[in-house]
């Protein structure tokens, strides 16, 4: 019984892989046929070029190659001389030069589209900048408007403090405080031991 039932379950196991082999088999079979038909495109393309391999040779022989004043003084004034070599050497075109030219072409390109760029960011934050001090000379003629009215109210109300507090003392002793400091002789007050 114990032998039977290992015969059953070698016979599903083998069931499995076969099974998992059959289908692996048909994924590869229709990677090759999608593949096919690539490989017919490639097939016809490299067709084309060998057919022209005399014409598709880039030496840089027929090539005229002019540069831009402007890109040629910047090259010329550069510290760091990215650009080394001339364009052309030995009556052909110097590659590596070119592509250095282009990426120097280029990165000017890319300063003046951020100057434009940094330009309207400065116009942005100068607008900005006005703004804001109208706002703070609005806030500062408050402050003072403010400021004027709370002296006047302060000091009006100091001054009627004042007076009531010399009605108070002329009530209590019918005199001004402050004019018994002045009516007192400091000399006469002074008494020797």
């Amino acid at each position: 019984a114990y032998r039977m039932k290992q015969n059953d379950q070698n016979k599903n196991d083998k069931t499995g892989r076969i099974q998992k082999v059959r289908g692996m088999w048909t994924l590869i079979m229709e990677m090759l046929t999608s593949l096919k038909k690539e490989k017919e495109v490639v097939d016809s393309v490299l067709d084309v070029l060998e057919d022209c391999v005399g014409q598709c040779i880039l030496d840089g022989t027929n090539v005229v190659f002019s540069v831009p004043w402007l890109l040629a003084h910047r090259v010329e004034s550069d510290i760091h001389q990215l650009c080394t070599g001339n364009v052309y050497e030995a009556e052909k075109l110097n590659f590596l030069t070119v592509i250095q030219l282009v990426n120097e072409a280029l990165r000017t390109l890319r300063d003046e589209c951020c100057q434009s760029e940094l330009k309207q960011q400065l116009q942005v934050i100068e607008n900005r900048i006005t703004v804001r001090n109208k706002v703070l000379q609005d806030l500062e003629a408050k402050r003072l408007k403010i400021e004027q009215q709370h002296c006047v109210l302060t000091s009006g109300s100091i001054s009627r403090k004042q007076e009531d507090w010399e009605v108070k003392w002329k009530s209590f002793l019918h005199l001004c405080p402050f004019n018994l400091t002045l009516d007192q002789d400091p000399v006469s007050s002074v008494q020797f031991i």
